[in-house]
């Protein structure tokens, strides 16, 4: 099966999940981008694989409009339904890699906590890149992996073995390379370690009991230093949570 096609059935199965994800929803990490970007009430903002919709939802009180974008439709529509019929928010059923607008038009783009599951990332890059305004921002935000390579390696095997709609989270060198391609000049980054409640974070991709245990199963066996680069916390035997990278950077065109 095609990628996009799968990940578009594997979301529609997750619409709710996404929506009332307590890690998508965290406060303080949406008030930062907010307080980063600043948008006026000029400014239209195009937000990519909206999810939950939570980045759309925080930007919209302060701009003229944001349009949120996702490929499977029954995320939008979930979205939609979370809220008022007055807000600013406009929502497209569009592919992150062929985004549907003309050149230069929009003042800010986001993409937040997605470009892990898009099958060729450095297009959204370029895609978004041509659609943004000449001194337009770029608000990218991402789990990324650890310059090591076998953390690297580890974290992305325990993804994909959690998520089939896991495509690969990069590291922050390798996404500073592919947003200089494009002629994208860096503002500000910053990096959270972000705490995941261990079930929260199984059940939310997981369809199975079996699949769940082969999840639990090779992070307990993981040698010790792969068990200490995602930060796992236990408590007697049971996993409670682990942490990883999140990379928040902004960009101007």
């Amino acid at each position: 099966m095609d990628k996009k096609q799968l990940n578009k059935e594997l979301f529609t199965k997750r619409k709710d999940a996404y929506v009332n994800s307590r890690t998508h929803s965290n406060p303080a990490a949406l008030q930062k981008i907010a307080a980063w970007l600043n948008p006026s009430s000029e400014q239209i903002i195009l937000d990519v694989a909206t999810g939950g919709g939570q980045v759309a939802k925080t930007l919209a009180p302060s701009a003229k409009q944001v349009i949120a974008t996702d490929l499977t439709p029954s995320m939008l529509t979930n979205v939609r339904n979370s809220i008022n019929e007055n807000d600013n928010i406009f929502f497209m059923i569009a592919d992150a890699e062929e985004l549907p607008f003309l050149d230069h038009s929009f003042d800010i783009v986001t993409c937040r906590i997605a470009a892990h599951h898009f099958p060729h990332p450095e297009k959204f890059i370029q895609e978004a890149y041509r659609v943004l305004k000449p001194g337009g921002k770029c608000l990218f935000v991402d789990n990324v992996a650890s310059e090591d390579e076998a953390e690297d390696q580890f974290l992305n095997q325990l993804e994909a073995m959690r998520d089939p709609s896991h495509g690969r989270a990069k590291k922050i060198s390798e996404w500073k390379k592919l947003f200089s391609t494009y002629s994208f000049t860096l503002l500000q980054e910053d990096i959270r370690i972000k705490e995941l409640p261990f079930q929260d974070w199984l059940h939310r991709t997981t369809d199975t009991e079996e699949t769940r245990q082969q999840v639990i199963q090779f992070i307990q066996t993981a040698d010790e230093k792969l068990q200490k680069c995602i930060r796992l916390q236990k408590e007697k035997d049971r996993i409670q949570s682990f942490a990883i990278d999140e990379w928040i950077s902004m960009w101007e065109k």
